[in-house]
This record gives structure tokens, C-alpha cells and sequence, in this order.
């Protein structure tokens, strides 16, 4: 994995020589993101964002709206501060739920949950900082199905993250939604490469 804090015009292919490579690059990332896909309980999905993630986002946004040379300092703006920075991770939270009714339903029973994610190990607790870009929890309570969360550690809490074997738990402490996962050793160790 790369540990390239920061994408520029230089960085990207031309939108003709991606569509000759999308397909291959799509399925090796894939594997890639397999490992930094965290589930917490039946509804939420932490997706851990690196370089690699938001270099192919990018190019996927320009692939698919082909908005062009006007498009591109929009999304470097938009997908960059997605990008750890050496002490952080940096995670999209989705609110995953097929059936439009039970979405609605959930989303307006979680307000605020964007506040209630943390990564518990070693005696640690570091809590996820949603992005202040927009407000996306509204003054009814109902919450965004999308978030953007930067968990900020310590340099002690980097030496305890990286540690080998280290047992790490995702959870939410939401009073509508009270989930926790194990991180599996894999995914621990891909993550603790963004800490460097």
C-alpha cells in the first residue's frame, strides 16, 4: 500500500488510458478493499480510505460524469482530506439497507450516530470526528446514509494500534444502534500501514 498522503493533477491518467485499465485495476482493488471493510452489526459498513481508494474514486467520478479538466480540482477538493495523513484513519460510513421503507425508518431513528463510532484496543478508545462539511443529521433526527469519520490517535495509541495481534473493536454507541465488531488480524495489520 502506498503511504501518499495527497493526490494532484499529476497523479492522474488520462480518463482514455483508465478506461483501457478500469477493468483490471477495479478487480485488484477489490481484494484491497476486502481488508479494510469493517461490518458493524445488520446496517452500517466502515469503509478505511487510503491513497489507493481515493486515487480510484477520483478516477471513477471522472470516468463516469466526464465532466472533464472543469471537473478535476472539484474532486481532488472533495476525496484528498479522505486520505490519512500518517495519524489518523479515515473511514466512509454507510448506512446499508435495500428496502427503501426500512431505510427510512432507521435513518430517522439514528440521528447523530455519526458522533457515537469509536475503535477500542489496548485500553484505548479513539472516537471517529465526522467531517463538518454539511450537517448530516437534521434538526428532525434523521441521519445521513453517508458519513465521513477521521479517528485521530496519539502517538502511543499508533505504537498499541500497530502492535502485532492486537485485538481491535469497532463499535457504535447509538441508543438506536448498539453494535460492536472484531477486527480480523488482516484488516488490523492494512490499517496500521495508514499510521505511519
Amino acid at each position: 500500500m502506498s503511504a501518499r498522503r495527497q493526490i494532484t493533477r499529476a497523479d492522474l491518467m488520462p480518463i482514455a488510458e483508465y478506461a483501457k485499465i478500469r477493468r483490471e485495476h477495479r478487480r485488484k482493488l477489490v481484494d484491497v478493499k476486502q481488508h479494510r471493510r469493517v461490518h458493524i452489526g445488520p446496517h452500517v459498513t466502515l469503509y478505511f480510505e487510503n491513497y489507493d481508494t481515493m486515487w480510484a474514486q477520483i478516477h471513477e467520478m471522472l470516468y463516469i460524469e466526464k465532466g472533464g479538466d472543469a471537473q478535476i480540482d472539484g474532486e481532488l477538493s472533495a476525496y484528498n482530506p479522505l486520505i490519512p495523513q500518517g495519524q489518523e484513519l479515515v473511514a466512509t460510513m454507510m448506512i446499508e439497507i435495500e428496502d427503501e421503507n426500512v431505510r427510512r425508518r432507521v435513518l430517522a431513528s439514528l440521528g447523530h450516530v455519526e458522533d457515537k463510532v469509536s475503535l477500542r484496543f489496548a485500553g484505548h478508545t479513539v472516537t471517529g470526528v465526522p467531517e463538518t462539511d454539511i450537517d448530516r443529521t437534521t434538526a428532525e433526527g434523521k441521519t445521513s446514509s453517508v458519513h465521513f469519520l477521521h479517528f485521530a490517535f496519539t502517538p502511543e495509541q499508533i505504537a498499541a494500534f500497530r502492535t502485532r495481534d492486537t485485538e481491535v473493536v469497532a463499535g457504535i454507541q447509538h441508543s438506536a444502534y448498539g453494535h460492536m465488531a472484531l477486527l480480523p488480524e488482516e484488516t488490523r495489520a492494512m490499517l496500521a500501514e495508514d499510521l505511519a
